[in-house]
């Protein structure tokens, strides 16, 4: 039997339905490792705003509880107003303002993406604990995205630049740990996000925006 194999029988023996290049970043440590920096500077960035934006929502918190009266930078109108939603139950759901958890959480992302943008490498323990948190922190997001729109009717600028910085921080987390956990042969269903991320987050964004424009027509202008 000849030892010798064709072109095709290498490309053959090595179709596992994927492309020769894909998610080399997850094969190669020293690429997993790249990849992992890429992502510390976008956790860094996006958390450092939510961060910013969740600061200023608790320093207004403290303005409007002082001064009920008090007129917010935020409140543009009656349905753009942090004050409007502020004074909700909604805003403090566990008994203190919700932008406390945000200060934590956020604090919290911007730390370790420093840590992997600077080079360092998390423990095992540490993305899984990311994982919970970015999928606990997108559930209550969308929670309170629902609360905001359908129930409150009014719409808070710096709550809105939380919710535009944990979308991508959710998916981007998630495919990184989807691809990890997968040892770089992600499912079916992980193989969209892990292929997608981009697309979703620009999705998620659509659906958002389009729900609100819908909800609030004209009265976003009014």
């Amino acid at each position: 039997m000849s030892s010798t194999r064709t072109e095709a029988d290498v490309h053959h023996d090595g179709d596992d339905g994927f492309d020769d290049d894909d998610l080399l970043s997850d094969h190669d440590p020293r690429e997993r490792h790249v990849s992992d920096r890429a992502l510390g500077i976008a956790l860094a960035v996006l958390g450092g705003i939510a961060l910013t934006a969740a600061s200023v929502l608790t320093y207004d918190k403290f303005v409007i509880t002082a001064d009920p009266t008090a007129s917010l930078s935020c409140n543009l109108n009656p349905f753009i107003s942090c004050g409007s939603v502020m004074v909700r139950p909604e805003a403090e759901v566990f008994g203190f303002p919700n932008s406390f958890m945000g200060m934590i959480g956020f604090a919290v992302v911007v730390t370790l993406g420093v840590v992997l943008a600077g080079g360092s490498r998390l423990a095992g323990f540490v993305w899984a604990g990311l994982q919970v948190g970015v999928v606990l922190g997108m559930g209550f997001v969308v929670w309170l995205m629902s609360q905001s729109i359908f129930d409150i009717s009014a719409l808070c600028p710096y709550c809105m630049v939380v919710w535009t910085m944990m979308i991508p921080i959710f998916w981007y987390v998630t495919r990184r740990n989807l691809v990890a956990v997968s040892g770089g042969r992600p499912g079916t269903l992980a193989r969209v996000v892990v292929d997608y991320h981009v697309l979703l987050v620009f999705v998620s964004y659509v659906a958002v925006i389009a729900t609100i424009v819908v909800v609030f027509g004209d009265n976003l202008w009014a």
